[in-house]
Order: C-alpha cells, then structure tokens, then sequence
C-alpha cells in the first residue's frame, strides 16, 4: 500500500478534551471510558454523543444497568447539551438489562450486533460494560470465557463503521489484567477524590492509537453545562501572537514617581511581585496600575482571591470592573486548580483583549486551591506565569509577608525567582509612629533606583515621598534623619 490512510478526527463537543486527545477523536476507533464511580464517565459519554450525533450520524447507546434509560435521562436532561430532537431522530437507547437476568452473555453479543446492524449507527456506546463483565464472571468462572467474551465484542465493535465506546468502571488492578484495555484504540481515565473540604476531578488520556495527546493528569469539573476540563499548561510560545519582548517598552505603573523608580515604568511582558504586609497598599497600588491601563485604552483582568466581587476595596477599581475596562475572575470556589484558573484568565484576556493582569494575592490564591494542589504551588505558579508573560501579557501579583521589621524578606514561599520584577512595600517606626516605606529591589535587565521611599495613601491614591537616607538609624531605633525637599 503506497498511500497514506487519513484519520479523521471527530470533535468531541467537550471543552479542553479535543486538546488532551490531540485534535480531537479517530474516526472508527474503539474506545474505552474508564474510572471510578462518580467520576462522569456517563456525562462525558452522552456530552460527546450529542455534539456528534445528527441524522446523518447517528448514535446507538446501549444501557446495562438495573434502572431504565428513562430515570439516566432524566438527570442527563437537565445539562444544555441534551436535545430531544436527537433522541426522536438521531439517537436510540437500548436497555440490555433483561438479557442479562440469566448471566447469558452470549445472548447479549447477539443482542447488540442485531440492533447495530438494523440501526447503521455511526456511533456506539455501551453503559456500563463492567457490568457485563461481572455478569459473564458470575456464569464462566474459566478466565478464558471470559477474554473470548471480551475479544469477540471489540472484533465486532472494531468491525463496524462506527467510533465505539464502552463506559465502566474499573480500578487500577482490574485495569492493569483485562483483555479490554489491550483491544482499545483509546482510554479516558477518569477520577475523583475527595481532600478534606474540597472535591478534585481529574481525567488521563490512558492511550490514543495513532496521534500524539497531551500527557499527564489534567483537571476537570461538572458544571452546568457538563464537563468542563482544564489541560495542564505547557510552556510552548504563542506563534499567533504578534510581540517581541525587548524591555524597552514599558507600561506606566500609574505613579509617576514609581515610574522613575523603576527605570521608565514595567517592560511589557514582564511579572511584578508587590510584596509587603496587611494594610501596606499592595491593592491601592495594583488598582493604579489597573487605572492607568484603563486611561491608555489597555485593558486589564484581575483575579481577586481575597474579596468577593462585592467586597472589591475601591470604589475605582468596582467602577473599572462594572464600566468592562477590568474584566473579574471569579474566584468563589474552594476547590480551584491552577489550570482551571489559568484558562479562565486566558479566556477572558483574549475577549477583553487585556493587555495586564493583576493577581491579588498569592496567599488567597494559595488558599482557594484545592489541598492536593497546594503540595505543587510554586511549580503550578510557575506555569501559569510563563504562559501568560508568553502570551505578551504584563503580570503583578501580590503577595502577602509578614513585617517583623529586621527580617527583610522578598517573597513569600520562595517565589521571587517567578518575577522579572519585584518591589518591597513595608513599616518602619519613627517617633511613635508607624510609616510606609517602598523600595525597588529587582527589575531584570534594567536599572532601577536603589532608594527606599515613604509613601502615603489617601483616598485611594497612592502618592511617594521622599528617600529614607538613615536606614541603619532606623532598624536600630534611633530617630530617622530625614532630607528636606529639594536637599
């Protein structure tokens, strides 16, 4: 044979799952969905079965269970992607469960090859067919019953014209000795567990014949729409953007003085890394940085993780939100992943066009995750950073630290080496009194001032004074000797 057979790829309907299979799945492949119970193996099956399915295409789904279709539809009902039209025209659903009351397997090949052959389907779906497996265990206690069961329906469902699938669920060690995994074209393993408060969905693609899929375990969520999943970030650079990072052209960060401070403001495509204590004005001055974007027709995105929508600080940055200058992420889930909230901010800097993010703060951000993914923070920070700096995006991120006045620290959890840039806010004490001082400690490839500076907040502006030019004085305890204006 000297030409090529083309594959056409079928796409899922699924959000993030034509990416995991690699552009989506092989047409007259025999496929198998497997995992836990729970996990949404029947949800994904149907999702895909509805995307797919027309008059043209048709789809036949074969149930196993002890229930009737009806009670299954009827919750799969209640998700968008159901169509009633289909059922009627497109798809059939075929309850196996009598045939299976005497354990008769044999007449249950029997039993699906009629229905496929008078359907013609161009899909095939079999739930759950880990129950048929049991049932053939329970009548042919000899293991090679059941491999000639086993190999008998994938020979048959490979000979078909249709992309088969068959739902069940299964543990690892059954997974590692059935004769089905070795058959299949393609294995989705699908999981859920359960950490402390906090409920994680995970998919795999196990194996896919033929094309290359992204590796790994990737997030996943049932939501109102069905499933929705989030393929971990690979660092690969955006050949469809259309920029070219120098670190000559910078944003302002909205404070002059700051500006200056840092050289002629942030190179574009650079993170920034504010850290400082509570109520040292790490939001007043992202807000700013957000304003200024705003008024130069630069739209940004924040990801707020400390405050409900509602519970937003600043009347600015509500009014920059509601005006769609700053798109919101929403961050009210306890149970978040970091690729789950890496494509929500990508999502939303391609609709809104953003050109900056704030994420404020990395300690909520910490905290919104769920447990499992707290374990791998800074090496999941350090995905989401690079992707979105890939993207030509400017990223600040705050971060909290807790001032202990001669302990001089520049990140939290040692995460300083993530950010190109990083500016200190912190307390000092003079004559009774608690000030504000900031300095710039980094900014990659630039020159930058050394000073540390007081600053002031009022009324949600945030404005620089002048240097603190006796540092040790300070840390010692002595008066601070401060230059008049113009020294």
């Amino acid at each position: 044979m000297s030409n090529k057979v083309t594959i056409r790829r079928l796409k899922t309907g699924v959000l993030g799952l034509d990416v995991l299979l690699g552009g989506g799945l092989p047409e007259f492949s025999f496929n198998l969905l497997a995992g836990t119970p729970g996990s949404g193996k029947t949800t994904l099956a149907h999702q895909i079965m509805f995307s797919l399915a027309n008059p043209d295409y048709r789809a036949l789904f074969f149930t196993v269970l002890g229930e009737p279709p009806l009670k299954m539809l009827r919750y799969q009902q209640q998700f968008p992607f159901f169509d009633f039209d289909k059922v009627k025209h497109s798809i059939k659903f075929v309850n196996l469960a009598t045939d299976l009351l005497d354990g008769d397997y044999d007449r249950v090949l029997t039993r699906i090859a009629d229905e496929v052959q008078k359907f013609s389907p161009s899909l095939v779906f079999v739930d759950s067919f880990r129950s048929v497996v049991q049932s053939a265990k329970s009548t042919d206690p000899q293991v090679s019953g059941l491999q000639h069961f086993v190999q008998q329906l994938g020979m048959q469902m490979s000979s078909w014209q249709a992309t088969t699938f068959l739902i069940g669920e299964y543990l690892a060690p059954e997974a590692e000795s059935s004769p089905v995994f070795t058959v299949a074209d393609g294995i989705l393993w699908l999981s859920q567990h359960v950490y402390r408060d906090a409920m994680v969905r995970q998919i795999q693609v196990v194996k896919m014949r033929g094309q290359a899929q992204r590796s790994g375990v990737h997030t996943f969520r049932i939501g109102n729409d069905g499933v929705e999943i989030f393929p971990r970030a690979i660092l690969e650079p955006d050949t469809t953007a259309n920029h070219h990072i120098t670190g000559d052209k910078r944003l302002s960060m909205g404070v002059p003085a700051l500006d200056d401070m840092l050289g002629g403001g942030l190179p574009v495509a650079y993170s920034m890394l504010l850290v400082g204590p509570s109520g040292s004005g790490k939001t007043v001055l992202a807000t700013a940085f957000l304003a200024e974007g705003a008024r130069l027709g630069e739209p940004g995105v924040i990801a707020a993780f400390e405050k409900s929508p509602n519970q937003l600080l600043s009347q600015k940055l509500n009014k920059l939100v509601k005006s769609g200058q700053v798109g919101l992420i929403d961050t009210r889930s306890l149970d978040l992943s970091i690729d789950e909230t890496l494509h929500n901010l990508v999502e939303t800097i391609k609709r809104t066009k953003a050109k900056r993010v704030v994420i404020d703060s990395l300690s909520g951000f910490e905290l919104a995750l769920a447990p499992v993914f707290r374990e791998n923070f800074r090496e999941s920070l350090y995905r989401l950073v690079a992707a979105l700096t890939g993207m030509g995006v400017t990223v600040l991120m705050t971060a909290e630290l807790e001032d202990r006045y001669t302990d001089l620290r520049f990140s939290s959890y040692g995460n300083a080496f993530l950010a190109d840039s990083i500016i200190v806010q912190r307390y000092i004490e003079i004559a009774g009194q608690f000030r504000r001082v900031l300095s710039v400690v980094k900014v990659r490839g630039s020159a930058h001032s050394k000073d540390i500076r007081f600053f002031d907040i009022a009324h949600d502006t945030l404005t620089i004074g002048e240097p603190l030019t006796d540092y040790q004085g300070i840390l010692s305890g002595q008066p601070a000797r401060i230059l008049p204006p113009g020294a």
